[in-house]
């Protein structure tokens, strides 16, 4: 994905003459199998949630509990997608795709973030309309409807929280649930003020606060996802001290064309060029690649061994890719 095509390294390394060696190292860390049934429940609850909302929100003459089916059944897609995603990146690599699906989670988290936007612009314009020529609603009926939505997404998120730190995947099913009992929690409130006050205005101004509370927590969601598409390293990669790492390695005199990219939401790749005047065992290359696994979390390490520091690699210079 990021990577730089490795027959072409290997035919410059032999035209260039110098001894170089590669070590793969997998220490992959995959979403856990349990998020499965996580995935199964959600999308199961939340489908039922959806149908309820969408029904009595129709019924009760809400946009407030519409716009939370929207959101909703933005989140069911996403999960099915996601779900999706968890499963693909599992399968063994064959054919062209070397790396597997993988990265099919990075497109996941995606089209996840875009769900959300697409669904915050079609509720906001609904609600804009209502602002203008409020109308009456079923109070009781949209409070106990976001009541139980409250329930199921409080409950599907923390299906998801332990998981939500490893992987931008789980953190986005983690975000939309929480989000959504955040929501439903607004639509239980404003229901109840109508009913104390009878401001009408009320629910589509809810609606509106609910566009807004989606947007800001789909911001960091599509910000991660578009750098992950742009084989960006990882947030929290600390890209200074990989290099450091590297270059006080025994028998390292300097480095270069260092790449660090994620495969998929959960492992992150690195390819780099190793001057070494006395070579490296096997040995050597081993170690390290358990050091990049341990301390940064570089479960798929290649490494390249030049014993000729004045070889003339045509990757050597910073502003090469």
């Amino acid at each position: 994905m990021g990577s730089h095509d490795h027959h072409d390294h290997d035919d410059a390394d032999h035209a260039h003459d110098h001894g170089h060696g590669h070590d793969h190292s997998h220490g992959h860390v995959h979403a856990p199998a349990s998020f499965g049934r996580a995935f199964a429940i959600g999308i199961t609850l939340n489908t039922a949630l959806v149908v309820a909302e969408a029904v009595y929100g129709y019924i009760g003459n809400s946009t407030a509990l519409l716009a939370d089916a929207g959101h909703n059944l933005s989140d069911v897609l996403g999960l099915v997608v996601a779900w999706g995603a968890s499963i693909a990146a599992r399968r063994a690599p064959s054919g062209r795709f070397t790396y597997g699906f993988r990265a099919s989670t990075i497109l996941a988290a995606l089209a996840n973030a875009v769900f959300l936007l697409v669904a915050t612009g079609a509720i906001g314009w609904e609600a804009i309309l209502r602002l203008r020529e409020p109308e009456p609603i079923a109070g009781v009926t949209v409070m106990v409807v976001a009541g139980i939505g409250i329930l199921i997404n409080g409950f599907t998120a923390l299906l998801f929280a332990r998981g939500r730190k490893d992987d931008i995947n789980i953190e986005g099913a983690y975000l939309h649930m929480a989000a959504d009992a955040a929501v439903s929690l607004g639509v239980v409130v404003s229901a109840a003020l109508i009913i104390w006050t009878g401001w009408l205005w009320l629910d589509p101004l809810t609606s509106l606060v609910i566009c807004v509370t989606i947007l800001w927590g789909t911001t960091s969601l599509l910000r991660g996802s578009i750098d992950m598409s742009m084989a960006a390293a990882p947030r929290g990669t600390d890209l200074a001290a990989i290099k450091l790492f590297l270059l006080k390695r025994p028998g390292v005199s300097a480095i270069h064309d260092l790449h660090v990219w994620p495969i998929s939401t959960t492992e992150t790749a690195l390819t780099c060029h190793l001057v070494m005047p006395a070579g490296a065992a096997d040995a050597f290359l081993m170690e390290t690649a358990q050091l990049l696994t341990a301390s940064f979390r570089i479960g798929h390490a290649t490494l390249q061994i030049e014993t000729n520091p004045d070889n003339g690699c045509a990757l050597a210079p910073d502003d090469v890719v």
